[in-house]
């Protein structure tokens, strides 16, 4: 049980949390002023230490270098016994386990930063065998460099032992990089201990300043984890050094340790403005589960294939406002685009279709032509289109659709001969679209509250949960009305392109054969929010931001998850779920 680390921010694998001793420390931080060491027993025996609250206390270890066989980790691995004080243990990827601490440190650490594939197995393994709502923390490794990628793979905590060995060795430390001192004329900097001349500037004072630039930069990730934006900063990061790159597109290709622990909606913006955009979590999961959730409803209806628009979402904007006004709703519309893929109509509100911003130039770089086809090719393969109408630039676009159209037994029909918004583009558009049927206002708006309900809850959950519906508002202000009762069942949230469940709408899931993400509690009524230690189980596919069913001996209730489903069950401390609606049984 963790009685004194709590999680209070969570951007995917990183947190802002904090350790509660008597003077409480907010993470990811620096220990050197907090920890207390019990010593090595590789040296000589050692007691168990008193401990108490001022401290994070590392409980008397062996540690083991970086490659040290498995069997022999097992033999030489030290008990750690339940202490009443804050407590760490110092464990290796293979024999990292519950041990009951606050904190683990990962023995080897220098060994596995900087090399990507190492670091990035190693985080991954070691993180899987301890409990979520613990401290990790990493010793003789952190620079202003490096310590934005470690936060980011999940590591809450640092000592300045490398900073400050750099700068007894006359080495300058920035976020980009490391200097000679002999080779400064000036000091890029403005922290106290760079408030002299460069000539004047000496190793005591280059200690001081490497261990100010890794307290702020320290302080600059705490910020990105808050405002949800930590992986654009370290994509720019992860440019300065070769390894940074490597071990990002290494914990890329961990999707199921980084994609746990990625919400499912941000308030911020994702700014695609790097190849490595294509692989992120967001992009990944919306594609996935674009060609494997989603369903089509309007039948008997062509697909209309545009290209994306700046403005956000795409149909407030002019260019899409003209393709309407052309096609007269007369087929059913996609978006494709760099780096989402295919964004169904029914979706362009859903995270991070309206959340997005690319770097436009115009020009598509062939990874980006081969995701996008890709996923339309799937998106096709799932579907059932009578054919396609391809409404896209010759740029680019055209291109993904001709690779597609090879592939896939759906006929294709181009109307673009130089750019889709001009008058002979148009003409073309709404000629291709004669004799075609109106699909009417209703089944529009009927069919996007489905289609959430699909990407959001699983496969089929659309048509489960909303049967038999009416809906009620104006897009994209929709409710989902139970059409014998009049009861509402929920409505689609416009800000992320999610659903907001009232109590009715929650029974109507637990009874459907949709996909429930449920949330088991023990006998209390929750008043405002579930706390973890209140939690008895959650479903393992919950992440954070989901919808959630709560249930318990004394009460039922709906709201929306703080923490993944994984955590939940395990978790001690932290708010697990935000409840709406409450009902005591």
């Amino acid at each position: 049980m963790t009685e004194y680390f709590e999680i209070h921010e969570r951007d995917a694998a990183a947190r802002v949390g904090e350790l509660r001793l008597s003077e409480p420390v907010t993470t990811p931080t620096l220990t050197d002023d907090v920890i207390a060491d019990a010593g090595s027993r590789w040296t000589q025996p050692r007691e168990t230490p008193e401990g108490d609250d001022a401290a994070l206390t590392v409980l008397p270890h062996r540690g083991f270098p970086s490659g040290t066989a498995d069997d022999v980790q097992a033999s030489f691995a030290p008990d750690y016994p339940d202490v009443a004080f804050p407590s760490a243990a110092v464990v290796s990827p293979s024999t990292a386990a519950d041990f009951g601490a606050d904190a683990y440190v990962l023995s080897g650490a220098p060994g596995i930063v900087g090399h990507g594939s190492a670091f990035a197995d190693a985080i991954v393994e070691a993180r899987a065998a301890i409990p979520d709502d613990t401290a990790l923390s990493l010793s003789g490794v952190a620079t202003p460099r490096n310590v934005a990628m470690l936060v980011y793979a999940g590591v809450d905590l640092v000592n300045a032992d490398r900073a400050v060995v750099r700068g007894t060795q006359g080495r300058y430390l920035t976020t980009e990089g490391a200097y000679d001192l002999a080779d400064l004329d000036e000091l890029p900097c403005s922290c106290p201990a760079c408030q002299q001349p460069a000539a004047d500037f000496d190793r005591t004072d280059c200690v001081d300043h490497n261990v100010n630039a890794l307290e702020a930069e320290l302080a600059r990730v705490r910020r990105r984890i808050r405002d949800g934006r930590l992986r654009d900063y370290v994509e720019g990061q992860a440019r300065h050094t070769a390894w940074l790159t490597a071990a990002m597109r290494e914990l890329d290709q961990q999707y199921g340790y980084v994609e746990q622990r990625t919400p499912t909606f941000r308030d911020s913006l994702l700014l695609s403005s790097t190849q490595d955009a294509l692989h992120r979590v967001e992009i990944q999961r919306f594609a996935d589960r674009v060609t494997s959730r989603y369903r089509k409803r309007l039948d008997g209806h062509p697909l209309l294939l545009v290209p994306c628009s700046a403005r956000k979402p795409y149909s407030d904007s002019q260019s899409h406002r003209q393709f309407q006004d052309a096609a007269s709703y007369r087929a059913h519309v996609a978006s494709i685009t760099s780096p989402i893929g295919v964004v169904p109509q029914e979706l362009e509100l859903t995270y991070p279709a309206q959340h997005y911003d690319s770097v436009v130039t115009g020009r598509w770089s062939a990874e980006e032509k081969d995701f996008v086809a890709r996923v339309l090719r799937r998106y096709l393969e799932r579907t059932d289109y009578s054919r396609v109408i391809a409404h896209v630039p010759p740029e680019g676009y055209r291109d993904i659709c001709e690779r597609v159209a090879g592939d896939v037994d759906v006929p294709f029909e181009f109307t673009v001969a130089d750019h889709p918004t001009t008058d002979e583009s148009l003409g073309e558009l709404n000629a291709a679209l004669a004799g075609e049927d109106k699909i009417w206002v209703q089944e529009r708006e009927a069919a996007t509250l489905k289609a959430v309900a699909d990407y959001y809850l699983g496969d089929g959950a659309g048509d489960a949960v909303f049967a038999d519906i009416e809906v009620q508002g104006r897009y994209p202000k929709l409710q989902a009305l139970d059409a014998d009762t009049g009861d509402q069942l929920a409505a689609l949230v416009p800000e992320y392109g999610s659903l907001s469940f009232t109590l009715a709408g929650a029974r109507q899931w637990v009874a459907s054969d949709a996909p429930t993400k449920r949330v088991e509690i023990d006998g209390f009524v929750p008043q405002g929010s579930v706390l973890a230690p209140g939690v008895i189980d959650a479903s393992d596919d919950i992440r954070v931001g989901d919808e959630v069913v709560i249930e318990g001996p004394a009460a039922f209730a709906v709201g929306r998850a703080r923490m993944p489903g994984p955590a939940m069950a395990d978790a001690t401390r932290g708010m697990a779920v935000q409840v709406r609606h409450c009902v005591e049984r």
